[in-house]
């Protein structure tokens, strides 16, 4: 994580910046254009974040010649973002949110906001929460909470690394690297440590609880504590990253799918058999082949990686956006395999997503932003839980494999009845870009 800047909070005196230095607006837009004064130094040195990007944004025209008129400006507080989401800014892109729901979930509704520009997925989802609601909705189960961290050191050889992995994951010294790890947060309570060793380069995965936030700068700061303290007994150690690739994060791998990153969560509904004809237009019959071929075979003759669904990631993004999680994230986040069979005599329909790694937290980076913070006070996951840490962002997990439940069944019984061409025909094709498209 990058250290923050300097507050943007100052007197007018203070504004005008140092003796000799550029003050008036002309004066600093001038200096950016010329560089004689960086662009990212505006915040520290102007000590007003609105004006800063104010400036940024002007000087950015004359640098490129082009515009930027269409992208909003006002309607954002600059200083909230400082430090924490975003840097150099010149203003914001609008994302509609739209609702889904009520997604009747372990039996409360919520109501789902999500941010796409796809039409047709927020309606999908919506008609898959109407069949869950009309079946008795849906239950979850938390099966894992833990963030991970993996560090990448190397040792003179083989033979030395394979000492430190066997000290590292031995019971009898768990006690003592809980407590060095634990120092670093109220929250952050070490869970386990787990190695792969390539040649004498050693990866070690640390796993960890970490309240409501989402966690990766808690478990890294436990991590760096860790490092430090296993110098005493391998001074020879060199540290090569903080992080290997084997946390993993931001990427598709089989360690988060096999072993799970951040709340792993099994959500599951059985959806009555009129209800699959009367809402879901289809047949039971239909749907399961449709995922045996679609979701289990096809993704495996497509080599996938825990992509064994129709379109997670359409649920998980939208409404990662929305409440303020890291949207890079949905590549772990969206792994997710999606079942379906026949029960009650062939009657209904059983339905269950099982997603190992949604990584989400509901304080942090841009959960604290006013829109964004909005949408997770709509779902009841504003902020910490003080009454029980962590528990506000278990159940933002839950609502997200919820909400892909619903979004899942949807998808498949618009395919199985042939109608997704003429539903994003319908919902993704206005008339007037028809028109101009024909022009």
């Amino acid at each position: 994580s990058c250290s923050p800047p300097a507050t943007c909070s100052a007197s007018a005196a203070t504004r005008a910046g140092p003796s000799g230095s550029p003050s008036g607006d002309e004066e600093i837009v001038a200096a950016v254009v010329s560089g004689e004064l960086p662009s990212h130094r505006l915040e520290s040195r102007l000590r007003d974040c609105r004006r800063a990007a104010r400036l940024r944004r002007e000087a950015l025209r004359r640098i490129t010649g082009r515009g930027v008129e269409g992208l909003p400006f006002d309607g954002i507080d600059y200083e909230a973002i400082l430090g924490q989401c975003c840097e150099m800014p010149v203003g914001y892109v609008q994302l509609p949110v739209g609702v889904a729901g009520p997604l009747l979930l372990d039996g409360r509704d919520y109501h789902v906001p999500m941010a796409t520009t796809e039409g047709c997925l927020v309606a999908s989802v919506n008609r898959g929460c109407r069949a869950i609601a009309a079946s008795g909705g849906a239950f979850s189960v938390l099966l894992r909470d833990a963030m991970s961290r993996a560090p990448a050191v190397k040792l003179p050889s083989a033979k030395r690394a394979a000492e430190l992995k066997m000290f590292l994951e031995a019971p009898a010294n768990f006690e003592a690297l809980a407590a060095v790890f634990n120092k670093s947060s109220r929250f952050g309570r070490l869970q386990g440590i787990q190695c792969a060793l390539a040649g004498r380069n050693l990866y070690m995965r640390f796993t960890c609880s970490t309240g409501d936030a989402m966690g990766m700068n808690m478990v890294s700061k436990g991590v760096e504590n860790v490092l430090g303290y296993l110098r005493n007994n391998f001074p020879d150690m060199d540290v090569i990253s903080i992080s290997g690739n084997y946390c993993s994060d931001k990427k598709a791998t089989a360690v988060n799918w096999i072993d799970g990153r951040g709340k792993s969560v099994v959500c599951e509904a059985t959806i009555k058999g009129r209800v699959v004809q009367s809402v879901l237009k289809t047949t039971v019959e239909k749907l399961v082949e449709l995922n045996i071929i679609k979701n289990l075979a096809g993704s495996a003759v497509a080599g996938a990686l825990g992509g064994f669904n129709a379109h997670a990631s359409n649920i998980v993004t939208a409404l990662f956006i929305a409440t303020g999680q890291d949207p890079a994230q949905n590549v772990e986040s969206s792994q997710c395999i999606t079942m379906l069979e026949a029960v009650n005599e062939g009657k209904d329909l059983h339905i269950s997503v099982t997603m190992p790694s949604i990584e989400v937290g509901t304080i942090g980076g841009g959960t604290s932003l006013t829109s964004q913070a909005a949408c997770l006070n709509l779902l009841g996951v504003k902020g910490p839980n003080h009454g029980s840490p962590g528990a506000n962002a278990r159940l933002l997990a839950t609502i997200v494999a919820g909400s892909v439940l619903a979004g899942e069944l949807s998808l498949l019984a618009a395919l199985a009845a042939g109608q997704l061409v003429k539903s994003h025909m319908k919902y993704n094709r206005s008339s007037k870009d028809v028109a101009n498209a024909a022009s």
